[in-house]
């Protein structure tokens, strides 16, 4: 029998009804209490990045700054490079997998969504991930979303407020929703 999380991260779908479910769904508890210890009071940049390593169950480079709040369902496939610079209010579902490159930059109320239900409604409470992947030097603006399966291209940027719901290609900005291309940089 396949392991519940490596299923999960697979992109296959994954439903409550299956075994091992409720192991998913334990480890999701367990990282929202430990966003909920990062979210309350004041803590150093150390003891957020320390909270940062738990959360994630890896070591984060001391070049990497967290603004907390910072709001996470799992946690264990969020993977961050160096000098990524993270503001508050960001939520990261991250069950599909989330990968940062090194010197991303996200502003506050950033949303980065890899999981999705099914559509069929009888389904519905299953649900299925696809992987975002964020590449070096990429800036994603205040309150955008970027949905399951979107690969944003080395030193991209997303304007304030966008939907990204597809490949942004490198050195390109985008914006809107959806995010549509605005222009070449450079």
């Amino acid at each position: 029998m396949e392991d519940i999380f490596e299923k999960d991260l697979s992109g296959a779908m994954v439903s409550p009804d299956e075994p091992g479910y409720e192991r998913l769904i334990g480890r999701i508890f367990d990282t929202m209490r430990l966003a909920y210890e990062l979210n309350e009071g004041y803590h150093t940049p150390e003891e957020v990045r320390d909270y940062l390593s738990r959360i994630t169950g890896r070591e984060v480079d001391e070049t990497v700054t967290l603004l907390p709040p910072f709001y996470v369902d799992f946690g264990k496939n969020i993977r961050i490079g160096k000098r990524c610079w993270i503001q508050q209010g960001c939520t990261f579902f991250d069950r599909g997998g989330i990968t940062l490159g090194d010197d991303v930059f996200i502003a506050p109320k950033v949303n980065l969504v890899t999981i999705n239900h099914d559509p069929d409604p009888d389904n519905r409470s299953a649900t299925y991930g696809r992987p975002i992947v964020i590449e070096d030097k990429v800036w994603i603006g205040i309150g955008s979303t970027v949905l399951p399966g979107v690969r944003i291209g080395y030193g991209a940027i997303v304007g304030a407020n966008s939907v990204v719901t597809r490949d942004v290609p490198p050195m390109t900005v985008v914006a809107g929703n959806p995010a549509r291309f605005v222009k070449k940089i450079g």
